[in-house]
């Protein structure tokens, strides 16, 4: 089923039926085929066609879902923008998408109105609210039904990397149905009256299929704007929430919420979660408070989301199986999972540590407008080298450890050193630096810059450096703490010793990353 076909599928199969359902409104199947109609017609009119990029800035809403839809009915691919990330980095993703149409918030609007101007080929800006409806609602409620692209791409999602370049990630028609199809089999999403309660970012990868995966079934919707730990808990227990995606931040914060544990969840039927670090005792405590099935996924933005999960039967905290709640799982339906030793390319035996290479119908098509990029990461036979590394055992089940490429994934957005790097070194009291993530209990991991003091700044403060940083990247992705040391240490190649510098964080942690 390509995803055009989902929102048309069920505004026939059920058109009254709720699609959607966000605080203040909601959408039936029939509602949201003739709403994404419109907006597809809207997006025609200012030049939107096959193989275009459609941008989206704005906190959770309907509109995301309307474009979705609207854009693939069009043979046009959207690109949601992360709307934390500074003007910079903002700036960055348009100029590679280069899209034709950008809706944005009404809180986005003038950060957009500037990036647009600074454009060569600025896209039309259109803001949520009065604006957008006069541009959507006088159009013919007709669908477009344009054929899908030759390179079939349907939504590109940006991701950094070790380079610090933002790059699109391509995702395919029939990678969105590989990821979309297995969530009936895994979680239930199939069942009639099922309602799946969507608080992730819409623009990452894990709350965009999830959010999908639900009406992939035509089951309901019920959006969150802003994930608030004590709204999330009211929602779930009085609204009739059956499933939910959540991060393991969110799920630690829920369980503080005062009275959590003394109400009635016995509606809840399942609980995705992933992205991040989970301590044992923050998912032990889920287990045990929720009383529903519980699935561990893992996967990258690359992966279309998820190709490994923890299955329900092993969230038994005191089962003979407890060391599984420490696995990411098995790999799912069509998806094949090597682990490779990264310089002699060759499988290692089960136990034994290498990285993850994944194969199957998940895997993107490519860095948009970036073969070379593309060719580092995708290679013969069509493995992603994923850059997590960890081992397999004998049971088949895939354990992380480490990462080959220093990502940091802090509260489920991933952080690349390189990034901060760049920044920190542009202020005059940096020598030289280096970033890694340390273990959080919040966040899972957070960055720490560790810091050699410029020759003539002695007096340069953390505080300082971290403002700096929060002047040029976007908040989740600056340093938390800063440590000053006279050197860093380095291999006699020169290269800074990361795996040195974390060690001492990690210490007696098996699990190093999410």
């Amino acid at each position: 089923m390509r995803v055009a076909d989902i929102v048309r599928t069920y505004a026939r199969q059920r058109p009254d039926h709720p699609a959607l359902r966000w605080p203040d409104g909601s959408r039936t199947w029939a509602e949201l085929d003739s709403r994404s109609n419109r907006v597809a017609q809207a997006l025609r009119a200012s030049g939107v066609g096959p193989g275009d990029r459609v941008a989206l800035l704005d906190r959770n809403g309907p509109e995301h879902f309307e474009l979705t839809y609207a854009a693939a009915k069009l043979g046009a691919a959207l690109t949601p923008v992360n709307f934390r990330l500074a003007a910079a980095e903002v700036r960055q993703v348009i100029a590679d998408a280069r899209p034709r149409v950008w809706v944005v918030g009404a809180e986005f609007s003038e950060l957009a109105e500037r990036v647009a101007a600074e454009s060569d080929d600025p896209p039309e800006v259109v803001v949520v609210g009065p604006g957008y409806a006069q541009w959507v609602d006088p159009r013919p409620d007709d669908d477009p039904d344009e054929p899908p692209p030759a390179d079939d791409v349907v939504l590109q999602m940006y991701t950094s990397g070790t380079t610090g370049v933002a790059k699109g990630v391509e995702l395919t028609n029939a990678n969105l149905e590989a990821c979309l199809s297995l969530w009936d089999e895994l979680l239930g999403l199939g069942d009639e009256d099922a309602i799946c309660l969507a608080p992730l970012p819409l623009f990452h990868v894990g709350g965009h299929t999830w959010a999908l995966a639900a009406h992939r079934f035509g089951s309901t919707a019920v959006v969150v704007r802003d994930p608030v730990p004590a709204d999330l808990v009211e929602l779930m227990a009085t609204e009739g929430i059956t499933h939910a995606g959540l991060v393991p931040a969110l799920l630690q914060f829920m369980l503080a919420v005062p009275g959590v544990r003394e109400r009635d969840w016995s509606a809840l039927r399942a609980i995705l979660y992933g992205a991040s670090p989970i301590t044992e005792s923050v998912l032990s405590d889920a287990v045990k408070t929720f009383g529903c099935r519980f699935r561990q996924a893992y996967g990258l933005t690359e992966t279309t989301a998820t190709v490994v999960s923890l299955p329900p039967s092993d969230h038994d905290p005191d089962g003979a199986n407890a060391h599984r709640l420490r696995a990411c799982g098995l790999p799912v339906s069509g998806v094949t999972v090597r682990v490779v030793d990264p310089v002699t390319c060759e499988d290692v035996p089960d136990g034994e540590v290498g990285e993850f290479w994944i194969a199957g119908p998940n895997v993107m098509r490519g860095y948009f407008g970036r073969p070379e990029l593309t060719a580092e990461v995708v290679v013969e036979g069509g493995w992603f080298r994923s850059g997590d590394v960890g081992f397999r055992d004998a049971d088949g089940y895939l354990f992380l450890r480490d990462r080959t490429k220093d990502v940091i994934i802090s509260g489920a957005e991933n952080v690349y050193p390189t990034e901060v790097e760049n920044v920190l070194a542009g202020h005059p009291g940096v020598a030289e630096c280096a970033v890694i993530g340390v273990p959080s209990e919040r966040w899972g991991e957070t960055p720490k810059a560790i810091v050699v003091r410029a020759p003539d700044a002695p007096d340069v403060t953390p505080d300082e450096l971290i403002e700096h940083c929060r002047s040029e990247l976007a908040r989740f992705k600056c340093p938390t703490s800063v440590e000053f040391v006279d050197e860093l240490p380095r291999n006699p190649a020169g290269k800074i010793l990361k795996k040195e510098l974390r060690g001492p964080y990690w210490e007696g942690r098996e699990r190093q990353v999410g």
